[in-house]
């Protein structure tokens, strides 16, 4: 007899905290929701409801990182390799025309809006921006809208754009770009990443930054966009690193040109950088022990052979710098050394 409602007594208690559990889960989840929608609302941009012959409708369709890969294939992971919010899609149509797709994607920083256009650079640069916005900020180096075959890709403050009209006409781009000024009319932070200002514009005397080829960037996913490294993350790269990825060039006697590829990761701090330094070494340089104990060799450079050439790489508190595909020791010896 005791022994049943020992059992009952047990089953009950169960049944009671299973209960719990899925309140405090549904709790959570609407609470996580209200917190969702609460951000979604006040970082919504206004969007003119009609341009040139083309009308949106009165609410955006809203993706979020819950959703993204069932607005995208594959595509969706470059996003979530940033610091990624939400996105809001406007479909704008017009009789006899075709749609006008505008994709605006809200990014915790500025850094994570410019980092997705620094992807890809091809396209026309345009001047977007009041006089007002230019002043006391120069960026030029790097362009905050690209147009191309009726696609405008833009960087404003935490948003990164894509205008896209499904067919290119006269008409069609002028009302691309009055949307993307619309975008960029309430923009207040166009301060790019400091990494990126920071490239050396060359190396040594005949080494020199190709700007097409620079990147800002956060995650391994995208890294190997950029350049392939490895498939595992040897750089323990996550949403709390910054990094940048560039391609250095020079004329070779035989008139094609050299590249090196430069990697620089800024990790949260120094013990972090060491770390990650380390689980490079062991993945990508097994056969050379890595240099100094624990701590030690903070500030630490280092040049090796490899397959495709000379690597290097310098250790400077929270920043490690890398070196790949030099054409001799001697190159990547005295670039390393001049970094600072």
């Amino acid at each position: 007899m005791l022994g049943k409602f020992f059992d009952k007594f047990c089953f009950n208690t169960l049944f009671l905290i299973a209960i719990a559990l899925v309140l405090a889960g549904l709790q959570l989840s609407s609470a996580l929701k209200k917190a969702e929608g609460r951000k979604i609302m006040e970082s919504k941009h206004d969007l003119p409801r009609t341009v040139g012959l083309w009308t949106r409708p009165d609410s955006p369709k809203v993706v979020t990182a819950g959703n993204i890969f069932d607005y995208m294939n594959g595509a969706g992971e470059l996003y979530l390799g940033y610091r990624f919010d939400h996105c809001d899609v406007y479909a704008y149509k017009a009789p006899s025309q075709k749609e006008i797709l505008v994709e605006l994607y809200f990014m915790k920083t500025s850094d994570d809006a410019f980092g997705l256009l620094s992807l890809d650079w091809g396209g026309s640069a345009m001047g977007l921006t009041s006089a007002t916005q230019e002043s006391g900020e120069n960026d030029d180096f790097w362009p905050r809208a690209l147009y191309g075959e009726g696609l405008l890709r833009l960087w404003s403050g935490n948003i990164y754009g894509r205008v896209m009209a499904t067919q290119e006409t006269p008409e069609s781009r002028e009302a691309v770009v009055s949307i993307g000024r619309e975008i960029f009319k309430n923009a207040k932070n166009f301060a790019g990443p400091k990494l990126m200002k920071e490239l050396p514009n060359s190396f040594l005397t005949d080494w020199t930054l190709r700007r097409g080829r620079s990147s800002f960037f956060r995650t391994h996913l995208v890294l190997n966009s950029l350049f392939y490294l490895s498939h595992q993350n040897i750089l323990d790269l996550d949403l709390a690193c910054a990094a940048v990825s560039a391609v250095y060039e020079r004329t070779a006697s035989s008139g094609s040109p050299d590249r090196i590829q430069y990697l620089q990761v800024e990790y949260p701090d120094s013990g972090r950088a060491e770390t990650a330094l380390r689980r490079f070494h062991g993945a990508y340089l097994p056969e050379h022990p890595f240099p100094g104990k624990q701590g030690a060799s903070r500030g630490a450079s280092a040049v090796y052979s490899v397959e495709d050439g000379w690597m290097a790489y310098k250790w400077q508190n929270l920043s490690v710098k890398f070196l790949f595909k030099c054409p001799d020791k001697r190159t990547a010896r005295a670039i390393i050394d001049q970094i600072e």
